[in-house]
């Protein structure tokens, strides 16, 4: 018998679906060409925290990389912690589109969907 434990893998940091890749596609191909989407938790809302998307020219030297379906973004590594498994999403309704957050470590969101709270 081994000493060593086995270990399972660890779940992906982020991963996008299939509208919000096509989303990201055409935002790089389109105004936002030669930038990337960085993606960060910041506090605000009555609940805590909330997902903050830039577009920025350059990474921050801290910033993971996180490539999926041919599309790549960056997250602060200080919101590592609280994306870790987050499905990123693009919807289209009536009246409004846009990302949304698929996270597993949510605990709970406001009532009015701006902030969460893990």
């Amino acid at each position: 018998m081994s000493d060593v434990a086995t270990r399972r893998p660890l779940p992906a940091l982020m991963t996008l679906s299939d509208q919000a890749a096509r989303r990201l596609k055409a935002l790089y191909a389109g105004s936002h060409q030669g930038q990337l989407l960085r993606i960060s938790v910041g506090t605000r809302g009555c609940s805590g925290l909330s997902y903050e998307m830039n577009f920025v020219t350059a990474p921050e030297p801290s910033d993971e990389w996180v490539e999926d379906q041919g599309v790549t973004l960056l997250v602060d590594r200080k919101a590592t912690l609280f994306l870790t498994g987050t499905v990123m999403d693009y919807e289209v309704k009536d009246l409004e589109s846009g990302f949304t957050f698929r996270n597993p470590n949510e605990k709970g969101r406001c009532g009015c969907g701006e902030s969460f709270h893990v």
